[in-house]
């Protein structure tokens, strides 16, 4: 049988790992795991499912951008999908934390809540360099305000 020319190896960029927005994106993920084994434990459901929830959206945005499919996918921004998504968590996870660490019975559900603190302290920051990336009001160059 003869293949057509389709290049059918993916494209891994290993370099994201090593960036800030990688070791964000793995570090969130890392906090967030953590926040889940604890209310794990301390048998959660509620807290349990909003985490797994946060670990598996945060785990696919990182493989989004390792396998470099935001380039296959066009038809969104993803820089700006990302960024509300980070801002989300952010918000999700503080108040998740806030209502764990003021109602915990058990030790499990505070030592979540306060690295669920953390994994929002994180986001907050992912969703803060995005939105530093992310530059809707760009100044006009010389040429464009002199044509303009």
């Amino acid at each position: 049988m003869h293949r057509d020319h389709i290049n059918a190896t993916m494209e891994v960029d290993l370099a994201l790992l090593k960036s800030t927005r990688g070791l964000l994106k793995i570090s969130e993920m890392v906090c967030v795991f953590v926040a889940f084994v604890c209310y794990a434990v301390a048998s959660r459901p509620a807290y349990i499912a909003a985490t797994c929830m946060e670990f598996f959206i945060t785990l696919g945005f990182l493989l989004l951008y390792l396998l470099k499919l935001n380039k296959m996918f066009t038809l969104f921004f993803w820089p700006l999908i990302d960024m509300f998504n980070s801002l989300f968590a952010a918000a999700l996870m503080c108040i998740l934390s806030l209502v764990a660490v003021s109602t915990y019975t058990v030790k499990g559900t505070l030592s979540g809540g306060i690295v669920g603190f953390v994994a929002a302290a994180l986001w907050s920051l992912d969703g803060y360099i995005l939105f530093k990336k992310i530059t809707f009001n760009k100044p006009r160059t010389t040429t464009e305000a002199q044509t303009g």
